[in-house]
């Protein structure tokens, strides 16, 4: 199973040397994210699970306030017995849409490939904005929830594995 799991930088600068990343919240294509989604094409599911994932991010950033503001999402295969369901995969809130938890620490070597902002300034603000409002816009604040949606006008850049390095650098 693809699983999208949420990060930021300095999260994955902390798995990199160890190999592994203890994260046990993942976004997939859960049967909740489909009735939502309305869709039975599976790459734009999976990119909706992606999504969902770099809306997380923001989440660890805010927490994170030494963070660079760059939202990061490692995509990796896992065992479906290694997944299981959030909340019995029923609908919580917009947010845990697709939302899963992980039985253990993810290895890296599992990944796929990792999802990162890049680091253009007009990113790195946007982001910063919606960091800074994420918290507003969960509680239902229209105008917070705009300036969150303009990090979503940035796509992820998709990096591989073997560039984990690079990006940390």
């Amino acid at each position: 199973m693809r699983v999208y799991v949420p990060t930021t930088l300095n999260g994955l600068a902390a798995a990199h040397p160890g190999g592994a990343l203890e994260q046990s919240a993942a976004y997939a294509v859960t049967p909740a994210l489909r009735e939502w989604y309305v869709s039975d094409d599976l790459e734009e599911l999976e990119y909706a699970a992606l999504n969902r994932a770099a809306q997380s991010s923001l989440r660890l950033l805010a927490a994170d306030p030494g963070a660079p503001r760059r939202r990061v999402v490692l995509a990796l295969d896992v065992p479906d017995s290694a997944v299981r369901p959030f909340a019995g995969d029923e609908y919580q809130d917009q947010a845990s849409l697709g939302q899963v938890v992980l039985a253990g620490p993810v290895p890296l070597a599992k990944a796929a490939a990792v999802h990162a902002d890049l680091a253009d300034q007009d990113v790195v603000e946007d982001v910063a904005a919606a960091v800074a409002a994420i918290t507003a816009a969960d509680a239902g604040d229209q105008d917070a929830q705009f300036t969150v949606d303009g990090a979503e006008d940035h796509d992820l850049l998709w990096f591989a594995t073997q560039e984990i390095a690079s990006l940390l650098a």
